[in-house]
């Protein structure tokens, strides 16, 4: 069976809900938490072409807020700067599994996400 990668930090609320959804349906899963190990430009790029980079892009967060990205209103490649990074931008859980990727936590999404796996 093949294992689900959680991308992250422990203490957000969605990547807990994440985690007991995972748990529940009995699946494997690896955490890679932001605070420990730094997400490359490459993978988030990956991600981005594989989705779009507002639906990585978290323009809700405090981190966002605090550093003023809304007044520098940035373009594709300068939101790609900015969560390379500062990786707290990002949008939490990214969850990568069989090549696919969901973004945030939403139960009826995972529902169809691991439905078809």
């Amino acid at each position: 069976m093949k294992i689900v990668t959680i991308y992250g930090i422990k203490n957000c609320d969605s990547v807990k809900k994440a985690i007991k959804y995972l748990k529940f349906k009995n699946l494997d899963y690896n955490l890679i938490d932001f605070k420990e190990t730094p997400i490359s430009r490459e993978k988030i790029e990956y991600w981005i072409n594989q989705l779009n980079v507002d639906k990585l892009f978290n323009k809700r967060s405090t981190t966002y807020r605090n550093l003023k990205l809304k007044e520098l209103n940035l373009d594709r490649d300068g939101q790609i700067e900015w969560l390379s990074k500062e990786n707290l931008l990002i949008k939490r859980p990214v969850i990568e599994y069989e090549d696919k990727i969901i973004v945030g936590f939403d139960q009826s999404s995972y529902d169809n996400f691991f439905e078809s796996k």
